[in-house]
C-alpha cells in the first residue's frame, strides 16, 4: 500500500483507545490523524498514556466531532467510548460511507444499521466487504474461539459450562470500587453469573453456524460464570460440554477450522495467560475427561479481545495482511 490509511479515535484517553494508540502509531500503513476526547482536550497524549512519551507528539482533540469527520482525507474512525455513546455517536452525525466505523462497544453487535460483527475467525469475508464494523466484547471472543469449531460441525448440541476469569482492564479505566487496588488485591470474585451482557453474542454466533450446519438455532443452556481476578490484562475461560469422540479427533477439528487463521492456535501443552498478554493471539487447549471435552481459551482483553481485533478489522477493511502491525511480543514472565 503506497498512501497510508488515515484514522482517528473518538474516545481515546480510555484503556481502549491508549491500546489503540500503541498498537496504530507502529503500523506501517497507518497515520493516526487525531485523537479525540472531551475530558482531556488539549493535553498530550502522553500525559494520559504516560508510557507514549517520546513516542508521539499528538495531543487530544476538542473540536467539534463534525469538523474532524469532514476532514477530506479521513479513512477510518474508531469509536472506543462507553457502552451507549456509540448509537448516539451515529445518530448525531453523518459518516460518509466512504469512512469506515469500527466500533469498540457492544451497541451494535446484533447487527442492526448495516454493522458487520467484526471476529475474523467466523466471518471473515463479510468484514472485508463492509466499512461497519462492530467489534465483539472480550469474554465473547475468548468462549466463541472456544466454541466455534463444534458449531460448524454440529457436535455442539449440549449445555455450554463456562467458568472465566478477567483482568482489572476489562472494567475500564473509570474508577468504581471493583477496580481499586485495595480491594481487587489479593482478591478474587464472581459477577453478573448467567446473566453476562456478552451472551447474546455468543448465541448469536453459535446460531449462526449451527443455521448453516442443520437449519436449526442451537437450544440448550451456556452457563457462564465470569470472575474479577487479581491481574491486569488477560481472560482464561475453561469451556466444557459433553462430546463422544476422541481428543485426537477434537485437535483435529480445530486445527481444521483455524487453519488460515494468523492469530488462533490449538497447543498440545497446557497454556496460561501470560503466553498472550501484550499478543493478538487466542491460544486453546483441549482435553477429553469422562466424555466431556474441557477447551480452555485465554486472550488479552485488550487486545484480541477490543483493540488487537479492531485493528485486525481495519486490516481485513483495506485489503491489509491481517496481521500487518500486530505482531506483538508477549510478557512471557
Amino acid at each position: 500500500m503506497s498512501q497510508k490509511i488515515n484514522v482517528g479515535i473518538i474516545g481515546g484517553a480510555g484503556y481502549t483507545g491508549g491500546e489503540l494508540l500503541r498498537i496504530l502509531l507502529n503500523h506501517p500503513f497507518v497515520n493516526v490523524a487525531f485523537t479525540h476526547s472531551k475530558s482531556q482536550a488539549g493535553k498530550p497524549v502522553w500525559l494520559t498514556h504516560t508510557d507514549l512519551l517520546g513516542d508521539t507528539d499528538l495531543t487530544f482533540s476538542g473540536d467539534e466531532i463534525t469538523t474532524l469527520l469532514a476532514h477530506e482525507d479521513l479513512d477510518a474512525v474508531f469509536l472506543c467510548s462507553g457502552h451507549g455513546a456509540s448509537v448516539t455517536f451515529m445518530s448525531e452525525h453523518e459518516v460518509s460511507d466512504d469512512i469506515t466505523v469500527i466500533d469498540l462497544s457492544a451497541d451494535f453487535r446484533d447487527e442492526h444499521d448495516d454493522f458487520v460483527y467484526g471476529l475474523p475467525e467466523l466471518q471473515r469475508d463479510r468484514i472485508q466487504e463492509t466499512t461497519r464494523v462492530a467489534n465483539p466484547g472480550c469474554f465473547a471472543t475468548s468462549i466463541q474461539l472456544a466454541l466455534l469449531p463444534l458449531a460448524k460441525a454440529g457436535k455442539l448440541t449440549n449445555d455450554v459450562q463456562v467458568s472465566a476469569i478477567t483482568g482489572s482492564t476489562g472494567a475500564g479505566q473509570a474508577l468504581v470500587p471493583t477496580t481499586g487496588f485495595t480491594w481487587r488485591n489479593n482478591n478474587v470474585s464472581i459477577y453478573k453469573a448467567f446473566t453476562h451482557q456478552h451472551l447474546a453474542e455468543i448465541r448469536q454466533s453459535i446460531n449462526q453456524l449451527t443455521r448453516m450446519h442443520d437449519g436449526t438455532d442451537f437450544k440448550a443452556a451456556i452457563n457462564f460464570v465470569p470472575y474479577r481476578g487479581d491481574f491486569t490484562r488477560g481472560i482464561m475461560a475453561n469451556v466444557y460440554t459433553p462430546y463422544s469422540e476422541t481428543l485426537e479427533e477434537a485437535k483435529q477439528l480445530y486445527r481444521t477450522y483455524y487453519e488460515g487463521h494468523p492469530f488462533t492456535h490449538v497447543s498440545d501443552a497446557p497454556i496460561d495467560v501470560k503466553q498472550v498478554v501484550n499478543t493478538n493471539k487466542c491460544l486453546l487447549h483441549l482435553e477429553v475427561h469422562d466424555s466431556q471435552l474441557l477447551i480452555t481459551s485465554v486472550i488479552d482483553n485488550l487486545t484480541k479481545g477490543a483493540s488487537g481485533q479492531a485493528v485486525q478489522n481495519l486490516n481485513l477493511v483495506f485489503g491489509l495482511p491481517e496481521d500487518t502491525g500486530l505482531r506483538l511480543k508477549s510478557v512471557a514472565f
